[in-house]
């Protein structure tokens, strides 16, 4: 399954990416996240690999983050896995002027063993998933004091 979905922040992209770009600033956008744990690599470098421990509703999730790709302020790519789910994903940055910048997300999700049957049915989920950590980061970037 492959989806693109996409937002205006009402700030500069440099302002944006020093928002995302930052580790310690995901709780803040995704009241979720339970944990975040670098285990190799260099944090945000391709190659680099974390934990992340989310809390949804009553489930626990644990996937593992792996950089694939870091050109910022351009793009930063990475894929998601947990069981049964393959998450590709290319976040860009693109300027749309002094004051506005448009984030692009192309996600790819793969999936295995009882998630493929969750996959069929819950399709319209993972985009409405996707644009609510957008719309989170949004309004914690346009609220942010530069």
């Amino acid at each position: 399954m492959n989806y693109t979905v996409d937002i205006t922040i009402d700030r500069p992209r440099s302002e944006v990416i020093e928002l995302f770009d930052n580790p310690d600033n995901m709780s803040k956008w995704q009241p979720e996240l339970v944990s975040f744990e670098p285990l190799s690599g260099v944090p945000g470098q391709p190659g680099a690999k974390s934990k992340l421990h989310y809390k949804m509703d009553k489930r626990d999730v644990e996937m593992i983050e792996t950089i694939t790709k870091n050109n910022l302020p351009d793009e930063l790519a990475a894929t998601y896995e947990t069981k049964g789910v393959y998450n590709v994903i290319s976040n860009r940055f693109e300027v749309l002027n002094e004051n506005q910048t448009k984030w692009v997300s192309e996600n790819e999700f793969q999936f295995t063993g009882f998630m493929k049957v969750m996959g069929i049915f819950m399709k319209g989920a993972f985009p409405k998933q996707t644009l609510k950590f957008m719309n989170q980061f949004k309004a914690f970037a346009e609220a942010e004091k530069s």
